[in-house]
């Protein structure tokens, strides 16, 4: 199953470390730049489609996506067990 807030985080981490702008990833992908920001701000999971178009776009292989938002998900949840809310 995937964490929605996870994979968006995960996304907007490589959007910006290609120093892209959503409108940029918007233009490549053809997804609108108000879905992309949803998608980055955990209010929607991605469709296969969308996630294949973003990691083309960003030059990611689609399991690296998955894999980073695993490791994502899992380090927050470890924080939280220490009481820290910020995931």
């Amino acid at each position: 199953m995937m964490n929605k807030k996870a994979l968006g985080v995960v996304i907007q981490t490589y959007r910006k470390e290609k120093k892209l702008k959503q409108h940029e990833l918007s233009d490549t992908t053809g997804l609108s730049r108000n879905y992309i920001s949803d998608i980055e701000n955990g209010r929607y999971a991605p469709s296969i489609d969308a996630l294949l178009k973003l990691a083309n776009a960003l030059d990611v292989d689609l399991n690296m996506l998955k894999m980073t938002e695993i490791q994502y998900f899992d380090k927050c949840s470890e924080t939280r067990k220490h009481g820290d809310r910020k995931c």
